[in-house]
């Protein structure tokens, strides 16, 4: 039987930062390029692990539709601000963060209280800006891992006390994928296709690592459909071997003996 030959070079090409990489793969089968790429897409959009803020506390709020005396953004723009909090989490229980600044000054990521279990990949990011040296901007932060992106509506939560706001969550570490193929020449063949992934993170993973992640995981569902078919295969076998065995074993019947002896004369 002849079959479809398998590409031989998978290269990493660095972007413009250490989070952005091109992926090349190549030489494969015409058409290939496509089914392969549009298979990378969307495990990389939709199926790796990783850590988004999932709920605030946030001093002297309510509720997200409040004001802070001293603090230019309202709290609503403080949980956007919130949701681009970009880390890895080294637990799998909810971990709590503090933030308690105080005094004129715009507020980062890098002034959350440090944390063994959480380290965080934009310490830049812009969390609030305070106006006066009267004010304070504290904070309870509520972390975790997930998969994809999960709405507050579908998560289970036991946190019903008044000041608790729920956050919609975007645990995927990739910021963007995109996938170009490219006609190669193969010997005489100049229809076969060259893949390139354009692939940038958020930092918390390597372009490298998220792409071996979403190989890994197409290779775990393609096994179990193999494995699946294997147990089934030897299922049908093993039910039929019974009926062949008594099949064999089943007796011829035994032949009448003879009578010994003259035949009587008439």
């Amino acid at each position: 039987m002849q079959k479809i030959a398998l590409p031989s070079k998978v290269e990493f090409v660095k972007g413009a930062n250490e989070n952005h990489e091109q992926i090349i793969i190549e030489p494969c089968y015409p058409g290939y390029g496509t089914t392969i790429g549009n298979a990378l897409r969307r495990v990389l959009l939709s199926s790796l692990p990783g850590a988004a803020v999932i709920g605030v506390k946030i001093k002297d709020a309510d509720h997200e539709f409040m004001t802070l005396p001293h603090v230019k953004e309202d709290v609503l723009e403080l949980v956007l601000n919130l949701k681009q909090l970009r880390l890895k989490i080294f637990s799998d229980e909810v971990v709590r963060l503090e933030l308690d600044a105080r005094g004129e000054k715009q507020v980062k990521a890098r002034d959350i209280k440090k944390n063994s279990l959480v380290e965080i990949a934009n310490p830049d990011l812009v969390l609030g800006n305070i106006t006066d040296v009267a004010g304070k901007l504290g904070m309870e932060i509520f972390v975790s891992k997930g998969l994809g992106y999960v709405m507050v509506e579908s998560r289970e939560s036991d946190k019903n006390e008044i000041g608790y706001i729920e956050m919609d969550s975007i645990f995927s570490p990739i910021l963007s994928v995109g996938i170009n193929v490219e006609n190669v020449r193969v010997g005489k063949m100049t229809n076969w296709d060259k893949l390139v992934i354009n692939l940038a993170t958020d930092g918390t993973i390597t372009p490298a690592q998220a792409f071996k992640q979403a190989v890994d995981i197409l290779t775990d569902q393609f096994a179990a459909l193999i494995g699946g078919h294997k147990e089934s295969a030897a299922a049908e076998e093993s039910k039929a071997a019974p009926a062949e065995a008594v099949a064999v074993a089943e007796p011829t019947p035994a032949e009448k003996p003879k009578k010994r002896g003259r035949p009587r004369k008439s």
